[in-house]
């Protein structure tokens, strides 16, 4: 099964593995294919750069080190978000749901509002 890191997720896995559920620790520790998305990256350096999150790393090495692997956000996976009812107005959250819709992965996360899509959430 792939599964697409959700952006807090990724952040957990870095600096606050205590906040991560007991059944996700051991999804992350199972043979699954865990990928993070270059959306998830793009937010974690947009919120950088306007003070909102401090990001003293290289995402994309520290990714690659925790084992996740990088995926490239497409047009078709952009195509999905005219089929997208608006529940969740965080648009890096609507793009990481059009891209696990595309693309067919399940979702890791713990944002409630991410139920009232038809992705496969975990």
């Amino acid at each position: 099964m792939n599964i697409l890191v959700d952006t807090h997720i990724f952040i957990w896995i870095l600096k606050a593995p205590e906040k991560i559920s007991a059944e996700h620790l051991h999804l992350l520790k199972s043979p699954h294919n865990f990928f993070l998305s270059s959306i998830s990256i793009t937010e974690l350096l947009i919120k950088s750069s306007i003070g909102k999150l401090n990001v003293n790393y290289n995402p994309v090495e520290m990714a690659l080190k925790s084992g996740l692997k990088l995926l490239d956000y497409s047009a078709d996976d952009a195509s999905q978000l005219k089929n997208l009812p608006l529940h969740h107005k965080d648009p890096f959250d609507r793009m990481l749901i059009a891209q696990s819709l595309c693309q067919d992965y399940a979702i890791m996360t713990n944002d409630v509002k991410f139920k009232y899509y038809e992705c496969i959430l975990i």
